[in-house]
């Protein structure tokens, strides 16, 4: 039979890893976030307080977005080119929008985000910037290459449009326009994108656009991107590149009123219901929206956009995108990065100081040992005495975060808690400063790696060699834990083709024993696992065991058997070749040792030593031949030798000898 050389086997390695540990830890309440919007463009941004949605425009792409407080988009108003501005009407119901391309002001269901109406302004009236007052719906136009201001007057029974409202002059573009519920008979045009910037207030309670101040170059201003007049209908504020402020004009004769200094290039600004001013500016190495309360000189609170894109600068807010949610706790802002991804990001209580708010754990810790959280909690704006943080932890025992109590913030903004972690392994602990009338609220995490307590497992047998087919008991004990009490016991016999297996898994006895019977045939590696539980550590504990093959031996060919010498002897007539058969436990490529000895001068010597191949079955027969010596002692026997045999999966097993003598 051909005899295959196989590798030497080894034994299998069986890797197990814990699962990964996913910490959480408690938010607060709002957050700012930021999502990609679906378009290429902006031109406005309404907020619609009713149906908490925000409508933003897409002149490039010819629609109108519609997106829930978060940001996720629940529908899109199609069909609309060149669509720029928008005004929402004073019960959130409708909201219009001035669409250039088509020469339309379209009205937009908000319940639904579908077109609703679509009334026509003239052929090559280009509508851009629409505002409701004196109960009629206002546009600036750009027809025929001249600016001027036309109205829709859907109080009757057919939509009415007027075109050159403002027979006093034409204006070089569409003029934005502005409205406010403090002055609702009063709309305010600016000239945009052109230098100087040029402003009108008129007064529109006849259904007539009535100028009632014009200012050419009011505070030294250009490149009017947006304008707001304040709720109380006192001023207007408005976004210019030049001069680094967002400046104020009283609606009465267009005088200074002072401003908002923010810097940079405003380009945005909006006003939310109670006066307070969102100043935006074109800013890459500065923030770019400012929060000012009104009349302040100093923003309480500013935001300095992350960079999404590839060059240097920040995101950059777009222009005129701004607006305000309508009970003043969001605003939304339109950013968009070097390769033109848009995004909308939602600044969560705007009105309020930045709050930064910092933890500090040791990285490591005994378990049930005390340790320190500390931390400092920051501001502009200087927090009132008594201020505190509340302190929670998350661990295996409270996987859903357990109050543990308050610190008090010091005078220098500093705080420390103590706490002795009951639970081992990744332990966080979360900071949270809950906010108040003046701060915004700030929450601050610090990770543990806490030492679990140290059991004791052990296996026995360890190191034994045991014959063929031997039943073993083995048994793990397991020390002091904190709960669990389970214990698994795997068996990985030696050989490729025999993988580790789970032989028992239980809970054991009083003692902290757990025992499995292994009927062994392979040299064996046994483990067993304690995974551990929230406070004690997992352990491991191993036990490698020999087993010996099954060896059998046989001479034939003998004419007789005598016993000498304390021995049985099977004598041979020199003429006759005398045949030694071994069985021997089957594996693939096995080989077996012969050797042969002599015994003279007292003492039995090795003549002879020789490998040979066993068949698929494990068996093999050796005819010795020769003319060998009569009236000498011989003794032949055959061994398993590890690793020398052809493979490593059993212990080294020498077979009996068997003995025998040659007479003529």
């Amino acid at each position: 039979m051909r005899i295959r050389t196989l590798p030497a086997a080894t034994a299998l390695a069986v890797l197990f890893s814990s699962a990964a540990l996913a910490l959480t830890s408690a938010a607060p309440a709002l957050a700012d976030s930021s999502t990609i919007l679906p378009v290429t463009s902006t031109g406005d941004v309404v907020v619609d307080g009713v149906h908490q949605r925000v409508f933003i425009s897409d002149p490039k792409d010819g629609k109108v977005v519609a997106t829930d407080y978060s940001g996720q988009v629940v529908g899109t108003i199609g069909s609309l080119p060149g669509v720029r501005g928008l005004e929402l009407s004073a019960d959130s119901g409708t909201l219009y929008a001035a669409v250039e391309d088509a020469d339309a002001i379209v009205s937009i269901d908000t319940a639904t985000a579908t077109e609703a109406h679509r009334y026509p302004t003239g052929t090559g009236s280009q509508p851009e910037y629409p505002a409701l007052a004196g109960g009629k719906l206002w546009f600036g136009y750009a027809g025929q290459g001249t600016g001027n201001i036309g109205s829709l007057d859907l109080s009757g029974t057919d939509p009415v449009v007027t075109l050159h409202q403002d027979t006093t002059r034409n204006w070089s573009y569409a003029p934005i326009l502005g409205s406010s519920a403090g002055a609702p008979n009063t709309i305010v045009a600016g000239a945009p994108s052109q230098s100087p910037v040029e402003l009108a207030v008129y007064d529109v309670s006849s259904g007539s656009a009535d100028r009632t101040a014009y200012a050419f170059d009011p505070g030294n201003s250009s490149n009017l991107s947006d304008l707001a007049v304040t709720p109380d209908g006192k001023d207007v504020v408005t976004a210019s590149g030049s001069p680094g402020e967002h400046e104020a004009f009283r609606l009465s004769d267009l005088s200074q009123d002072g401003g908002y200094p923010t810097t940079s290039y405003p380009n945005a600004v909006d006003i939310a219901p109670d006066g307070t001013v969102a100043a935006g500016t074109f800013s890459w190495y500065a923030p770019d929206v400012h929060v000012f309360e009104p009349g302040a000189s100093t923003p309480v609170r500013e935001y300095d956009f992350p960079n999404t894109g590839t060059s240097s600068g920040a995101d950059t807010l777009a222009a005129a995108g701004l607006a305000w949610a309508p009970d003043g706790s969001r605003l939304f802002a339109v950013s968009y990065n070097d390769a033109d991804v848009y995004s909308l990001r939602v600044l969560d209580d705007p009105t309020k100081a930045a709050t930064t708010l910092t933890a500090t754990a040791p990285a490591t810790a005994p378990r049930a040992k005390s340790l320190s959280v500390t931390g400092t909690l920051t501001s502009d704006t200087a927090f009132p005495s008594g201020t505190t943080v509340s302190v929670s932890r998350t661990d295996d025992e409270s996987p859903a975060g357990k109050p543990l109590g308050t610190a008090t913030v010091a005078a220098d903004g500093s705080y420390a808690f103590a706490d002795a972690p009951p639970a081992g392994g990744k332990v966080t602990y979360t900071v949270t400063y809950a906010g108040d009338a003046d701060h915004a609220g700030a929450t601050a995490t610090s990770t543990v790696d806490v030492t679990k307590t140290a059991t004791s497992l052990t296996l026995n047998n360890n190191g034994k060699v045991y014959a063929y087919d031997t039943a073993v008991k083995f048994t793990a004990h397991l020390g002091t834990t904190y709960k669990n009490r389970t214990v698994a016991l795997y068996a990985d016999p030696y050989g490729a083709d025999k993988p580790n297996k789970l032989i028992k898994t239980g809970t054991v006895d009083s003692s902290g024993n757990l025992s499995a019977t292994l009927t062994l045939t392979r040299d064996t590696k046994l483990t067993a696992r304690f995974t551990g539980d929230t406070r004690t550590a997992a352990a491991t504990a191993t036990s490698t065991v020999g087993t010996q093959v099954h060896v059998s031996t046989a001479l034939s060919g003998y004419y007789k058997s005598r016993s000498a010498w304390g021995q049985t002897y099977r004598v041979y007539h020199k003429s006759k070749d005398p045949a030694f058969a071994t069985a021997m436990t089957a594996y693939p490529g096995r080989k077996y040792e012969v050797e042969v000895q002599g015994f003279y001068q007292g003492a039995w010597r090795t003549t002879h030593t020789e490998f040979l191949a066993l068949d698929s079955s494990g068996k093999d027969t050796l005819v010795l031949t020769g003319t060998p010596p009569t009236g000498i002692r011989f003794r032949i026997r055959s061994s398993y030798v590890d690793t020398k045999s052809g493979d490593n999966v059993n212990s080294t097993t020498h077979g009996s000898w068997k003995y025998l003598i040659f007479t003529t």
